[in-house]
């Protein structure tokens, strides 16, 4: 069944993916600019859309309103788009053995909230993350409001759905990654002071429970976040955000 994307950003990146097909987009009317943020952003869009050949509608603001169901949050557009399609777990292991040294993957244990979700992937897309590989059930998955908090960045990222996240997680080592839970706990390793380059993988766990046992026993190894304040843990967007960029800072560094 389609759904419909909204947001400026979203709906522009699955544009220039072209991973999914755009039936139509939806745009604000004219005399309706001010109020839904019209600029050269959805003109750029209205372009993209001629593009991709899809049907570009003029509607009033309430019924993009109506249609998203999240207000003026859409920003003046929406597209309707075939389902996101996840990549297989076989694909995803050959993508990490093409890419070597430098496979980089997210791993994500029951993570429930969209924003957080959201905002791991745009960081996922902006750090040169290879795939993300996550549980096919407990977890939220790619919806119209990920798509939204992700700024569109989920349209360019390889992300897998696993039955058996252990078992992922020794296929994606038998790749030659070595995988890290993102945990606090009396032998985790300094964040800074792990070497994250080379083939890795990068397990964060869920806002509530962190990362499970059996994952945790599949895991080569964790990686803390040093925390000076009196809060127990950092959000898991942030948390997995932080690492994900100390990876990037040591594969991008000359000196070492």
């Amino acid at each position: 069944m389609p759904e419909w994307l909204y947001g400026r950003h979203a709906v522009e990146e699955v544009l220039r993916a072209g991973r999914r097909k755009v039936f139509r987009v939806l745009l604000a009317e004219a005399g309706q600019e001010s109020k839904s943020g019209r600029g050269e952003r959805l003109v750029e869009i209205e372009e993209l859309a001629k593009r991709a050949g899809a049907q570009i509608e003029r509607v009033p603001a309430a019924r993009l309103d109506a249609l998203t169901r999240v207000g003026h949050h859409h920003q003046g557009v929406a597209a309707e788009v075939t389902p996101f399609k996840y990549a297989t777990l076989a694909e995803t292991v050959q993508l990490c053995r093409e890419a070597g040294s430098h496979a980089l993957v997210l791993i994500l244990d029951s993570l429930q909230d969209p924003q957080n979700f959201g905002t791991l992937l745009r960081s996922s897309e902006a750090a040169g993350v290879t795939a993300i590989v996550m549980l096919d059930r407990r977890q939220v998955e790619v919806t119209p409001a990920v798509a939204n908090a992700s700024a569109g960045a989920v349209e360019h990222l390889q992300i897998c759905l696993a039955n058996n996240l252990p078992r992922a997680i020794q296929e994606l080592q038998e790749a030659s990654l070595w995988v890290y839970a993102l945990q606090a706990e009396p032998d985790a390793v300094l964040y800074t002071q792990a070497d994250l380059r080379g083939p890795l993988g990068l397990v964060v766990g869920s806002e509530g429970k962190g990362v499970g046992r059996l994952v945790r026993e599949r895991c080569d190894g964790a990686l803390q976040i040093p925390m000076l304040g009196k809060i127990e843990s950092l959000n898991a967007a942030v948390a997995g955000s932080i690492v994900l960029y100390e990876a990037l800072r040591q594969r991008t560094d000359d000196s070492r």
